[in-house]
């Protein structure tokens, strides 16, 4: 009988989720290892060799240390689960004229679904994976909810918005209060020297060449000669040119217009219905206020009209000072204190209070108060 009991362990082959199962593996956990099987590269017609989390180097290494370490490994195919929801809905915003975010979208509705589903059959009351971030409850309410990880350069919270409260009592994150540069070490005192060296992606998974223009091409068939030649427009409504298709451009893009202007021009709106991209100097991307919908609310129930936040629409988005109000069910109005810049509808909006989320949506549409 282990000392905690069994646990299953999301192991992608990579040093984070390597070094998570050996960790929990040396608490006294039965750990039961498990890779995933997301995508399958060559039907996706890319050129570039497949890597990553799905390649058979990665699930062999994934094995390789469960085997050494005497643990149980599985491997599991959901490439028809992840294809459909995760790659579908991918498609789908781009051709709706909005930007996606589909990592979100598939540790919300698929990756731990898999692993749920996966640790009941295998009777494990835990699941794991090598997330940078934490877990913590609500004294208050009992809720459970994500916070920052220690290693604020690889905090991943952003993307684990949408975790609903029975997945969050049931996982681990035991890396999340682990700098990077401790795991490498950690990695290397347990003689794993490649594994500490090996190169970190930072690509959507079923986009390794991270052109994600060709890889929409090569899924929707005629799309190029179907949105070629679309209207390039100014704030006026001033035609300044044609385009290439209004799905190959996101809110906010400057480079690769195609278009010579005199002057810089960002990306400031996309109109799907009529194939048009409007253009406009940099000061007019800035709002003050968003709605975001497709709510997942986690440290409380709801919030009260006002709520301060400090909100990040975007990965990489250090986050601005706000006030939430709920309107509804499933829409939340975010008036920002200071402007801010490019606000992109499709991409996730995540609410924080100091290091922890207190929830977070999909952004529907910007406004100027």
């Amino acid at each position: 009988m282990s000392k905690h009991g069994k646990i299953l362990v999301a192991m992608s082959g990579g040093i984070d989720s390597t070094v998570t199962a050996i960790l929990l593996h040396e608490q006294g956990y039965e750990v039961v290892g498990i890779t995933m099987k997301t995508w399958d590269y060559a039907s996706s017609g890319g050129s570039k060799k497949e890597t990553g989390c799905c390649s058979l180097d990665s699930i062999n290494d994934a094995r390789t240390i469960a085997v050494e370490k005497q643990f149980h490994h599985f491997i599991i195919d959901i490439r028809e689960e992840f294809g459909d929801y995760v790659i579908d809905n991918f498609v789908e915003e781009y051709l709706a004229g909005r930007t996606p975010n589909p990592c979100v979208l598939c540790n919300t509705h698929i990756k731990w679904e898999a692993l749920l589903k996966r640790a009941d059959q295998m009777d494990c009351e835990f699941i794991a994976t090598g997330h940078y971030a934490q877990i913590n409850q609500n004294a208050d309410n009992s809720r459970y909810y994500i916070s920052k990880g220690l290693d604020e350069h690889k905090d991943q919270s952003y993307v684990l918005w949408g975790l609903s409260q029975a997945c969050l009592a049931r996982t681990k994150f035991p890396v999340g209060h682990i700098r990077k540069t401790e795991i490498r070490e950690m990695a290397k005192q347990m003689g794993y020297f490649d594994l500490a060296n090996k190169a970190e992606s930072y690509e959507i998974c079923f986009v390794p060449d991270n052109d994600y223009r060709g890889f929409l091409k090569r899924k929707v068939e005629g799309l190029e000669e179907r949105v070629d030649g679309g209207l390039f427009v100014d704030e006026a409504g001033n035609i300044l040119g044609t385009h290439k298709g209004y799905p190959f451009y996101t809110i906010g893009q400057r480079k690769g217009l195609g278009i010579a202007l005199g002057e810089p021009y960002f990306v400031t709106e996309i109109k799907p219905a009529e194939n048009v991209v409007v253009l406009g100097k940099e000061d007019t991307l800035l709002r003050n206020g968003m709605f975001v919908h497709h709510l997942n609310m986690q440290k409380y129930e709801s919030v009260n009209a006002g709520h301060s936040s400090v909100t990040k629409i975007r990965y990489k988005n250090t986050g601005s000072e706000s006030m939430l109000s709920l309107e509804g069910n499933d829409l939340m109005r975010v008036e920002f204190k200071e402007n801010v810049s490019a606000i992109t509808p499709g991409q996730s909006a995540v609410f924080y209070e100091g290091n922890d989320v207190i929830g977070g949506g999909h952004i529907l549409s910007s406004f100027i108060r």
